[in-house]
């Protein structure tokens, strides 16, 4: 049969109503998520993401989905006041067995003693926080291990995430730290999760609160990725660090808001390929490399990049510190588009550090520092000097770079710097100037 001249164009017209509808309905849901995208990295981070409700509800009235372990499936109660250690620890078991994610469900808090969730697991396997996990309010459980809480090790390709809440629950252990009470022994505390010699390793979307003493440690960990984390502590809980970086390379931190008693992050020994980007941090002690050298050792860190953070209130901005008498190098370190407002301290680097009661007597080696950027920091600076450079006599500070650096007081008075044994270059707009 012969097809009339209208049948084509007719067809044709369908066609393009059809092309026109569907990328319409693409559009709009590219908009859609370019405006979820949007709320997820507000500033604040106060809403993270989750999943949604519908997967959470159908979670709750069945206790399981394909590719899950439910910890109420081997008994956790949540609520109650009870230990749950035993049902996580049977989950766990389950889990990385079968290469499936250990589920944690909202609404409710699971009181935890120390535990170790160890790996290798079989591929697939992930931990999902809902709802609290909450420290084990005694001490004495902690007996065996002072140093430790939660602690994920030798896991690979693995990501823990979900939105929920880990509470260190710490209060009793800074009322009884020697920082806050003079006459009590030195001990250490727990940090409330640390990873230890994991490879492929993600954690975003968690709130981490009150830590016994940091909040999370990775330790001889390759390739990790953090994300979207709140980290919360007062400002007077003794040595509650954020984030504590040791012995780890190609880790990213992003998009994450750190507010402690402490150093917001801390990069120590052994790290290399470190890169903080998009950090609201404060109260804290600002972000920190070191400490370094501590009992003549050795120390060794390298291709450091702070980004795109905003401090406020803390008692340092960006922190380098090294003790006398070590050795090794902190080298490669960029320090980029930060604001500071109220900081004391806002540029550091202390070659002299002593974190003891006794006077540190003064030796010739020290941790050589070299090619360090400052660039483009701005804001405004609680002390007088905002631009401190103390470096070591023996081993001075070298190949330093400044570049449109401006501290202003945060209120009347002046702010300057004080440079002793470093040798800089000067780019761009440097304010305050060096006095010394």
């Amino acid at each position: 049969m012969r097809m009339s001249p209208q049948r084509p164009m007719l067809s044709l017209f369908i066609i393009l109503v059809s092309l026109g509808s569907s990328l319409g309905s693409y559009q709009e849901n590219k908009l859609q998520q370019t405006n979820a995208h949007r709320r997820l990295m507000k500033a604040s981070h106060e809403h993270l993401t989750l999943t949604t409700k519908a997967a959470r509800l159908t979670l709750a009235v069945s206790g399981s989905a394909a590719g899950t372990v439910n910890v109420e499936k081997f008994g956790a109660k949540g609520g109650d006041g009870g230990d749950d250690t035993q049902a996580f620890e049977k989950a766990w078991n389950e889990a990385c067995s079968k290469g499936a994610v250990l589920v944690v469900p909202e609404k409710k808090i699971y009181h935890v003693k120390p535990i170790t969730f160890s790996g290798p697991c079989q591929p697939n396997s992930g931990f999902r926080v809902y709802g609290t996990i909450k420290a084990w309010p005694r001490r004495e459980a902690y007996e065996e291990d002072r140093s430790h809480w939660i602690v994920f090790e030798n896991i690979n390709n693995f990501t823990v995430d979900g939105g929920g809440t880990i509470n260190g629950n710490g209060r009793k252990w800074w009322q009884n730290s020697c920082k806050v009470n003079k006459n009590l022994p030195c001990k250490v505390a727990p940090t409330a999760v640390t990873f230890q010699e994991c490879k492929n390793l993600r954690v975003k979307n968690l709130r981490v609160k009150n830590a016994q003493q940091m909040h999370l440690s990775f330790e001889k960990c390759f390739n990790v990725r953090v994300s979207n984390l709140v980290v919360r502590a007062p400002e007077s809980s003794p040595n509650t660090d954020g984030i504590h970086v040791t012995a780890t390379q190609n880790i990213l931190i992003s998009n994450s808001v750190i507010r402690t008693g402490d150093d917001c992050i801390s990069i120590v020994n052994g790290s290399k390929n470190v890169l903080a980007t998009d950090i609201t941090c404060g109260p804290g002690h600002g972000i920190s490399i070191g400490s370094l050298g501590a009992g003549n050792s050795e120390a060794a860190v390298s291709d450091v990049v702070v980004n795109r953070a905003k401090l406020t209130g803390t008692t340092n901005g960006v922190r380098i510190k090294t003790w006398q008498g070590g050795s090794g190098y902190a080298k490669n370190i960029k320090f980029l588009n930060i604001s500071m407002k109220n900081v004391s301290n806002p540029i550091i680097i202390d070659q002299n550090y002593c974190d003891q009661e006794e006077s540190c007597p003064e030796q010739k080696s020290a941790v050589q520092l070299s090619n360090v950027v400052y660039q483009n920091i701005k804001g405004t600076s609680a002390s007088e000097v905002a631009i401190k450079f103390d470096c070591s006599r023996t081993v001075p500070c070298r190949e330093i770079y400044v570049q449109d650096v401006i501290l202003k007081p945060e209120g009347s008075g002046d702010a300057i710097a004080s440079c002793e044994n470093v040798r800089f270059i000067n780019r761009g707009k440097f304010l305050p100037q060096c006095t010394t």
